[in-house]
């Protein structure tokens, strides 16, 4: 689908330069002379390249739509993931650093996640917005802090580093989000 370059907005999978590129910001300039333009930063699905390019109202752009399946992961094995679909069955293997390093923690067995494809091949994996971890090593807690509005320094059972409010201890349940590793809340 053709769209305008005024049109691409954050979070858009574009054919542009015989490849797929998603715009991670987008800012519109209206130069005091010259016509309009979209500054767009991209980023490569396939290789992580980044590229800023500007689009004006009037150039066309490949606008792509990628397919979205539900997968459950199943396992790691060496810098290998399985996934299954939860339609069909089907298992297929992704390499850890197409997930990345500190998203891969996050992932533990059974867990849903969204794999996108296109044309039949793996492009992006969404996992979900918050996890329950278990804080493995924290200071202790120390009394009358509580009011205080300041983190501690938390190690989770992933292995992953996390601020955390005073009154969480060693052993608590708490939901962390996984798009940065911050404490959300304490887990039920």
């Amino acid at each position: 689908m053709k769209i305008n370059g005024n049109e691409i907005r954050p979070g858009n999978v574009l054919m542009h330069q015989d490849t797929l590129w998603v715009a991670v910001k987008t800012d519109h300039v209206k130069p005091g002379k010259g016509g309009a333009f979209a500054q767009v930063e991209l980023k490569n699905l396939l290789d992580g390249r980044k590229l800023n390019e500007r689009f004006r109202a009037a150039d066309k752009v490949e606008r792509v739509r990628l397919e979205q399946k539900d997968h459950t992961f199943l396992f790691a094995s060496d810098d290998m993931l399985t996934f299954m679909d939860a339609e069909s069955y089907e298992q297929i293997e992704l390499q850890a650093d197409f997930v990345g390093e500190e998203r891969a923690a996050y992932l533990t067995d059974g867990m849903n996640v969204v794999v996108e494809f296109h044309e039949e091949r793996p492009i992006g994996i969404s996992l979900p917005q918050h996890v329950t971890l278990e804080v493995a090593d924290t200071e202790p807690v120390v009394k009358g802090q509580t009011a205080a509005n300041s983190y501690k320094p938390a190690i989770l059972s992933n292995g992953v580093r996390s601020s955390v409010p005073p009154f969480v201890g060693v052993g608590e349940r708490i939901i962390v989000a996984t798009e940065d590793g911050s404490y959300v809340k304490r887990a039920d």
